[in-house]
């Protein structure tokens, strides 16, 4: 299935990185397990922000609620300290506990020190509800097994689409996913890189929009699809840079995922769960106190964030389209499919 920018469909002005994907963030690495036969369409995603112990080097991270209909766990350590010490894992709404479990038990094979000479860990997990539509979430299909192949798949290249966690996702009434893009900026000479991942998981399709284009009435027409449900789905949306940034300056990014959200068609409606979790590979905050207990890090000026924000923006607009575009038509529970928007190459501009 094709890219946006396979479709020549360009986002913004910023250059992308030479992927077009979060892993253009130097060690950032993803690994996926996809869960796909009859009414099982589910999945996880993991994030490895680096390959070393998160738990003994930390990042700084934020997390800015858009709206909070969601079940995600990990939040209120990031919000207090502004930091990150586990990978981040994204699956379905009824498998963040079984995903969270996982995920301490890989913490505590890695960190012996862990609730015995030191304090616990907080496992940060992601969720969007792939239950509405596709997948049979009631049978809670994924396993700890499952989450710990998606922390060994990573690192190297990844999918997307209708993968990991993306496999029984919905978007706009089509079908959503796990998606990816990169912007590559310079700042006072220096450069940077900033990456997006999305699982996206909402919006209506009368709603949808391409590139400024209004498409999703002509698609609706075209499905013969009259009814007009609310909005009751979520996304994520994982930025990761490395730029240095406070965890201050990382929750103003993360704040600007919306807008790229917002030019997709999604109006955050009440039902929908959407989040957007920012870090930084600059440095590294470490677990152990030094002697002096003293840290000192680099930091942007807030002056020369500006095209950090816009690199958010696109890259989370391009993103939302590249989960679409990349996924495969989809049949899941009870004879329900969902529909590729690369089905729809004309109205995309392209036949």
């Amino acid at each position: 299935m094709p890219s946006a920018r396979d479709l020549g469909l360009e986002i913004g002005c910023l250059p992308p990185g030479p992927l077009n994907a979060i892993t253009d963030v130097a060690g950032v690495a993803v690994g996926q397990v996809t869960l796909s036969k009859g009414p099982v369409q589910t999945g996880v995603t993991a994030i490895l922000p680096h390959d070393g112990s998160l738990f003994r080097e930390k990042f700084p991270a934020a997390v800015q609620v858009l709206n909070g209909f969601g079940k995600s766990t990990g939040f209120v350590q990031v919000e207090e300290l502004g930091t990150l010490e586990t990978p981040l894992l994204l699956t379905n709404t009824l498998s963040v506990g079984t995903a969270s479990d996982a995920l301490v038990r890989y913490m505590l094979e890695q960190n012996p020190e862990i609730g015995a000479t030191t304090g616990t860990v907080n496992p940060v997990v992601l969720e969007c509800n792939d239950g509405a539509w596709l997948n049979d979430i009631r049978g809670q299909h994924v396993t700890a097994d499952h989450v710990e192949e998606a922390l060994a798949a990573a690192p190297g290249a990844f999918s997307q689409g209708a993968v990991g966690a993306g496999t029984g996702m919905s978007a706009y009434g089509l079908k959503g996913g796990i998606g990816s893009a990169s912007r590559a900026v310079s700042i006072s000479g220096q450069d940077f890189t900033l990456g997006t991942l999305v699982l996206s998981n909402m919006g209506r399709l009368s709603d949808l929009t391409v590139k400024g284009n209004h498409i999703g009435p002509l698609i609706a027409e075209r499905m013969k699809q009259n009814n007009v449900p609310a909005e009751q789905g979520s996304i994520i949306v994982i930025l990761a840079s490395d730029a240095p940034l406070s965890d201050r300056q990382l929750r103003r990014l993360a704040a600007r995922a919306g807008a790229g959200i917002a030019r997709t068609g999604s109006h955050f409606g009440s039902g929908s769960g959407d989040i957007a979790l920012a870090f930084s590979t600059a440095q590294r905050i470490p677990h152990a106190r030094p002697k002096d207990a003293l840290l000192q890090f680099d930091q942007l000026h807030e002056d020369g964030l500006d095209l950090l924000f816009r690199a958010v923006i696109e890259s989370t607009e391009e993103a939302i389209l590249n989960s679409m575009l990349y996924a495969e038509p989809t049949l899941g529970r009870e004879g329900r499919s969902r529909t590729s928007l690369a089905a729809f190459p004309d109205l995309l501009g392209f036949s």
